[in-house]
């Protein structure tokens, strides 16, 4: 039983989603595990029912995911690894099923979004699903050739759909950021790509403490490569803010930085240090073949 948890990461969605086919991409030997929410992906971890959690962060195109900041500071997991998938979406349809026939096509919103160049060509009715692999599993079930669904290669094959054609994404650069999360922290091995630290904050309810906090980073040379904010519990003067730096904190420009950080802030907790992706240094995202 250890063996095989210790081998399987956990993702949100159907089988077939793009987080799943990240993490078998990214990790090959491993299993996946899919879970109805996301709040699930964590504790399958937490749990033990999963060794990690590939969670997505945000998209080249529809930006950052819904929930994801607020969920991820609670979680009780830590972040040891990114990765950039490159998404091709596929127009999916039953055997039988041509380009022709197709009426409608099912999708999720940001996906029925980054395919709408398709969709007014072939004239087709966009319909929304909650997301993409549960729209090829639908379609799949239905066996109708008037229905479609927009979704990735892998959910073609898990649910004996026939791709009737292949990138019908607009944007080429269409790439989706994940996380990978654990129970346990790590620190980037020497001699590999520079590392990323990712935290959150939440700043005093003093003039210009953003801009105060920020400085620290300005004057230890830290490069800030995402600042984000979002409320909390609904309050609009509860913000929390969610940053990733270039940087471990071990070097000695980073702690000064985040000891400056810390002198404005009312909470500041840091969610992981790994190594950055090769994507950001010029090499290639995940792709299926």
């Amino acid at each position: 039983m250890a063996n095989k948890v210790s081998n399987t990461i956990s993702f949100q969605g159907r089988s077939g989603a793009y987080s799943e086919l990240a993490s078998r991409l990214a990790y090959p030997r491993m299993g996946t595990l899919p879970t109805p929410a996301f709040e699930d992906t964590f504790a399958a971890v937490r749990d033990g029912a999963a060794r990690f959690a590939m969670i997505p962060i945000e998209n080249s195109v529809a930006g950052r995911v819904a929930d994801i900041h607020r969920l991820m500071p609670d979680s009780g997991l830590c972040i040891i690894a990114e990765h950039f998938l490159r998404v091709n979406h596929h127009l999916l349809a039953p055997p039988g099923a041509t380009l022709k026939t197709v009426r409608t096509v099912h999708s999720h919103v940001h996906a029925l979004g980054q395919c709408g160049k398709l969709i007014a060509k072939l004239g087709l009715e966009a319909i929304v699903h909650a997301d993409t692999a549960g729209a090829a599993a639908e379609i799949a079930a239905a066996d109708d050739p008037t229905q479609a669904a927009i979704a990735s290669a892998l959910a073609g094959k898990v649910y004996g759909l026939k791709s009737l054609r292949a990138n019908v994404e607009d944007a080429e650069h269409n790439t989706t950021r994940f996380l990978v999360m654990s129970r346990r922290a790590t620190r980037p091995k020497p001699g590999a790509l520079p590392p990323v630290t990712t935290f959150v904050f939440r700043v005093r309810n003093v003039p210009a403490a953003l801009y105060k906090a920020m400085g620290g980073f300005a004057t230890n040379g830290v490069n800030m490569t995402k600042l984000e904010s979002y409320m909390l519990g609904g309050e609009f003067n509860a913000t929390q803010f969610y940053a990733d730096i270039e940087g471990d904190p071990r070097d000695l420009n980073v702690r000064l930085a985040l000891e400056e950080l810390g002198f404005f802030t009312a909470e500041l907790r840091i969610l992981g240090t790994y190594p950055s992706a090769p994507f950001r240094h010029g090499g290639k995202a995940l792709i299926a073949t």
